[in-house]
């Protein structure tokens, strides 16, 4: 099964929803990393809600969602762009022995939500990590900063990660607002989702399951995709930027600059001729 998301509109009732899944994109984030766990499973509904909160956007961009505090795991974030390229890092520096987000982040955490159109100005957000699931965190953000009932189921295990999330949408000239009852209704036939059927089953089968007597438009699917996006070639040229003396006083106490990527773990080396070739040709950032 491909990882993908899907959106989707309730005809008669406007409200609309959108069901991710994510398993190899899951695995990429968290290979090289030596996670326990919980900070495993949580990078995965963390995975998930970004991918869903990046298809709300109406443009070209990007958004970050970070998880941030003083507990053992002080900060845990997802990047995603419009495309549905998605990376993610978690950093652990106390014992895990929990996935309580109020623990793991001392009750004093909060979840930033940064949106960076390519045109306009980036928006920010934020909200206290004062629930214990993800879920009801964002939950709460959506309540405070949009006005929007919104519900978040996220589930993942050693293998998945997927999830789901229904939204009421604005009252618009063509539609009312949604009712309560209704809202409520079809949050309810969510809920009975078994983790096994979101991890497993296509997504038009878990549609179906879910809301065979309802009138449901589904569009298009997107593809989820781990992407980095570090490189030799941005490594160096960072190291360009602290300027030739500072990248030549490195090298005589170290004998190599290294580099090393926080969100897939990879180690780029630089010796002696590799920065020499950096200052003489800033052009030619092929790193041997």
């Amino acid at each position: 099964m491909k990882d993908q998301l899907n959106r989707y509109l309730f005809d008669k009732i406007h409200v609309r929803g959108e069901l991710a899944q994510a398993n190899q994109a899951y695995q990429d984030i968290i290979a090289n990393h030596d996670y326990p766990q919980q900070v495993q499973h949580l990078l995965g509904e963390l995975l998930v809600a970004t991918a869903m909160l990046t298809a709300l956007l109406k443009f070209e961009g990007t958004i970050a969602v970070q998880l941030q505090g003083d507990g053992p795991m002080p900060l845990a974030v997802v990047n995603g762009n419009d495309q549905q390229q998605l990376r993610g890092v978690a950093r652990v520096t106390g014992e895990i022995t929990t996935g309580d987000l109020t623990e793991l982040f001392n009750n004093k955490g909060y979840m930033v939500i940064s949106i960076s159109p390519k045109k306009g100005e980036r928006y920010q957000g934020i909200v206290a990590l004062d629930k214990p699931t993800l879920a009801q965190c964002l939950e709460t953000y959506f309540l405070q900063s949009e006005q929007l009932k919104t519900h978040f189921w996220l589930r993942a295990d050693d293998q998945h990660a997927a999830g789901i999330m229904l939204q009421a949408m604005p009252s618009d000239d063509d539609h009312q607002e949604t009712s309560a009852d209704d809202y409520s209704h079809l949050q309810q036939l969510t809920a009975t989702i078994k983790d096994q059927e979101l991890f497993e089953l296509a997504p038009h089968d878990i549609l179906h399951r879910l809301y065979n007597q309802e009138e449901v438009r589904v569009f298009e699917p997107q593809l989820l995709s781990y992407v980095c996006g570090c490189s030799a070639e941005r490594s160096a040229t960072a190291i360009i930027s602290v300027g030739r003396e500072e990248a030549e006083s490195i090298i005589s106490e170290q004998g190599h600059i290294e580099m090393n990527c926080d969100y897939c773990n990879t180690l780029y080396t630089f010796n002696s001729d590799d920065i020499a070739k950096l200052f003489n040709d800033p052009t030619d950032n092929q790193v041997h």
